[in-house]
Parts: C-alpha cells; structure tokens; sequence
C-alpha cells in the first residue's frame, strides 16, 4: 500500500518498462517513507539506468528521486534547467503593440513588449485588471492579430499568419484553460475530453489525460456530478490531450475557493513537470507566482518585469 501511495503521488505510468517500475518503485520507497535503505534500493533497482530513462522521457521530478540515491550523479533538475537557459526560446517576442478602436477612443492594450519565452517552463503572469496580460496571451495563443511587432513561436512568426494558418497553429500546438470550464454538459468526463482527441493527430487517450489530472476515477462522470475543480480538472485533461506545446491559463482558479484552486494548480504543475509543456498562466494571486519557473509583470500595456524564480514551489506548499 505504501508503494502504491508513492507511485501515485509521483505520476506513475503503466506503460513504464517493467525493470524501471521496480527502480521507481523502490527508489520512492526509500526516500519517501524510509521503508528500504536509499544505498540498497539504488542497488537492487538499478537506479542509474531507471534515472537516465525518466530523464530521457522527460519526468524531472521523478528522476529526482534516482539522483538522491546516486550522490556521484548529478540532479537531473538541474541539468534540465542548464539545457532550458541554453535552448533556443520556445517564442520570442519584438515590439509587440494592440490598439483597439481608432481617434481620441483608441485603447492602447500593448505597448511595446519585448520577451523570450523558454522551452517547458512555468511561466505566471501578475498585474491588475486591465494592464494586458490577457490580451498578450490571445496574441500569443493566436487568437487575438498584433497591431504592430512580432511574435516568433519555434520558427514560425504567427503575426505573418493568416485566420488559416492560426487555426492550425491553435489546433496543432496550444491549448487553452479558461476560467470557466466550458464543457458540454451531455457529455462525460471521457467524452469532453474525447472531443479534442478524434481530431488531434497523435493524442492521448482521454482516460490516460483524465488519470494525469487525477481523475482516473471519474471518467464516466458527467459534469453536473464534479465539483468545480473536477470540472476544470477535465478542462485541463482536454486542453492537453492532444499533446500541445503550449498550456494558456487565464485565471484557471478565479471561480474556486483556495482549497480546490490548490487541486487545479497541481494538475497543471504535473503537466508542466512531467510533459514539458511550456504554461503561461494569468493570475491576480501573486502567491501563486512561487510556483513558476519565471515570472512576468504586466502594468499599463507594458512588461514592467521578468525574472526568474529561483525556488519554484509545489501549490500544495503555498498558502493565501
């Protein structure tokens, strides 16, 4: 039962191979719960081979656990922060300006935002209503046509795009987690998720994003059987089901209580550490910042700051 707890609160998957579950398994085991000696676990689980294949297949914090029993080897975390600073940026941003409106009425939302966004991090967005974080997000989801700038994603610059060439963008590489959930009230929890799976060209199956989020026991639940974080919970399994590179949250847990917004936040943070996709996420709750591996300012149209978050947190560490 204890192996089983751990394995979950980590993000075990069943199609690991069958030498590196009992790596993960024992390798959890002994630093979680102090059942097996790390140095003895290291050795019977092989935990050098188990580290380097979660490495590989992107699980940071998992691999986390075969660096504590293996001290001549370095934190993979680590490694994985030098490669993200040294990667070329996942977007990079010039000039980027939105007015609406024309005359004496125009409302300048944009003024001029310069930015790089790295590859696989937590990014959070602080700033009052209406200093344009959410209208930076549309342009960077391609939603919303930039009235001046550039706006580069990998190679691609998206204010050169056309309404098509957006949709496939959008389609193909983001996904998006709003702050109402938005699903179809007829339709299950699999079956929401299942929307954005038939036209997805290398998806998950909706029961593996519905068990990501924590909700493996809920799939044929329909949503006026969830509470609201279950509901957003389902909204974030559809938002990566399809495998994007890219996670948009605007104000993900501005309709929920503390308790069940610290729910929301972890499934999100899973994503992002166990996937490697990169989130943008707009809150006006700057506790919530601890959990990023940068953090933007937005005042008055303009990024007032960017820097970087030297100890990102776990939400079920944080408190407001």
């Amino acid at each position: 039962t204890v192996m089983q707890q751990g394995l979950a609160a980590t993000g075990w998957r069943a199609d690991v191979p069958a030498d590196i579950q009992r790596a993960q398994a024992e390798t959890i085991v002994a630093s979680h719960c102090g059942q097996v000696d790390a140095a003895t676990a290291a050795r019977m689980a092989n935990a050098q081979v188990a580290r380097e294949w979660f490495v590989a297949q992107g699980g940071r914090d998992i691999a986390r656990h075969f660096a504590a029993v293996l001290p001549s080897s370095p934190d993979p975390a680590c490694e994985e922060e030098d490669e993200m600073a040294s990667a070329p940026p996942l977007y990079r941003i010039e000039g980027l300006t939105k007015t609406y409106g024309e005359g004496d009425t125009a409302v300048m939302a944009l003024r001029g935002v310069n930015l790089d966004v790295p590859q696989s991090a937590m990014v959070v967005l602080l700033g009052p209503s209406g200093s344009g974080k959410s209208t930076f997000l549309n342009i960077v989801g391609g939603l919303d046509q930039a009235t001046s700038g550039h706006v580069h994603f990998e190679d691609v610059e998206l204010t050169g795009l056309n309404d098509h060439g957006l949709t496939e963008y959008r389609r193909h590489h983001v996904g998006f987690v709003f702050q109402f959930y938005n699903l179809v009230a007829s339709l299950t929890a699999r079956e929401n998720v299942a929307l954005i799976t038939e036209i997805a060209d290398e998806p998950m199956e909706p029961a593996e994003a519905l068990a990501l989020v924590g909700l493996e026991s809920r799939l044929d639940h329909f949503p006026t059987q969830l509470s609201g974080g279950e509901q957003q919970r389902v909204a974030i399994a559809r938002a990566i089901a399809k495998r994007p590179k890219v996670l948009l949250c605007d104000e993900p847990t501005g309709a929920l209580d503390s308790q069940t917004g610290v729910r929301v936040l972890e499934a999100l943070d899973e994503v992002n550490r166990e996937l490697g996709t990169t989130t943008l996420l707009i809150t006006h709750n700057a506790v919530i910042a601890e959990m990023a591996d940068h953090v933007l300012r937005f005042a008055d149209g303009q990024l007032a700051s960017s820097s970087p978050n030297p100890k990102r947190r776990r939400p079920g560490d944080m408190t407001w």
